[in-house]
């Protein structure tokens, strides 16, 4: 329950502030963990990200304003924190699908996001299992493809970068490189966060004493502390499960939260499709909350 108290807190905050600059570092001490930690796990628990649910929030009491008050919509704009009318109009329109002035015509259709409570729900009768390892640093090389960081979206848009990146031929001439077959599984970074998006890297060790071509991106790992969780028995099976699981049940009940930097699902075995065969895993950098 103390979980549960400090996060509806962090959002009774944020909901009392929306018309007012919003302190993420704020949010984060009242729901007791890092800034970076509470980012990280917020689109796992509720599918958006903090800005975007933020977005919604402050969308939604500008339309109520606007269909019960006179108040003009540049001063709305500015309430919510919009610098223009120009800006706040493409938003509410991205939003609501019509335009800030047809918000008070009688019928129009508008959409309301109603504030997030967090609630308690009856879990746990699934194990999770999971190790604590520490390792040195390490570097990895790829290719990388930028995702965006709602839930609802992420998931879709890595499958649309692996899917571009296969049918490019970009797997086979990254196996020929390292001298591998041609269908072995590599490893994926997400990192590069930012409040709306992050990037997503298909890697690979760097060998020694190999020159790595320009053409490929190079990510540099410090040495960590990862919260190790098997995933699943193939490529991509679940995964996505995985992850909200390791957000909303095992961060929550665990000494840990997550450390900045990047996060790994890494991929062992041979096979394309449903003919692979191996084994996969998600490595969180942690530290002691």
């Amino acid at each position: 329950m103390d979980w549960l108290d400090r996060m509806n807190g962090a959002l009774d905050y944020i909901e009392a502030n929306l018309a007012d600059e919003i302190s993420y570092a704020k949010a984060a001490q009242i729901a007791c963990c890092s800034t970076y930690h509470f980012q990280r796990m917020f689109p796992f628990i509720t599918g958006v990200t903090l800005s975007e649910y933020i977005r919604r929030r402050r969308l939604t009491l500008a339309a109520f304003e606007l269909q019960t008050s006179d108040i003009k919509v540049i001063d709305i704009a500015l309430k919510y924190g919009y610098e223009s009318p120009e800006a706040f109009s493409r938003a509410f329109k991205n939003l609501h699908g019509v335009m800030p002035k047809s918000a008070r015509d009688i019928g129009v259709n508008l959409k309301a996001y109603p504030k997030m409570t967090f609630l308690i729900s009856i879990k746990g009768d699934v194990e999770m299992n999971y190790r604590i390892e520490k390792r040195e640093a390490f570097e990895v090389f790829g290719v990388c493809g930028e995702v965006n960081a709602d839930m609802e979206r992420a998931f879709t848009d890595v499958g649309a970068f692996i899917g571009k990146e296969y049918e490019k031929g970009t797997w086979d001439r990254f196996n020929d490189f390292l001298g591998r077959p041609r269908d072995a599984w590599y490893h994926a970074a997400l990192f590069g966060h930012t409040a709306d998006t992050f990037k997503y890297m298909i890697c690979w060790y760097i060998p020694p004493e190999l020159k790595i071509p320009e053409a490929y991106s190079r990510l540099t790992v410090g040495e960590q502390t990862w919260a190790i969780f098997p995933a699943t028995d193939g490529p991509n099976d679940k995964m996505h499960d995985i992850w909200r699981r390791i957000y909303s049940e095992w961060f929550p009940t665990s000494e840990y939260e997550q450390a900045e930097g990047p996060s790994f699902e890494m991929y062992y075995g041979y096979g394309r499709g449903d003919s692979g065969t191996g084994f996969s895993e998600i490595w969180i950098p942690v530290k002691k909350k």
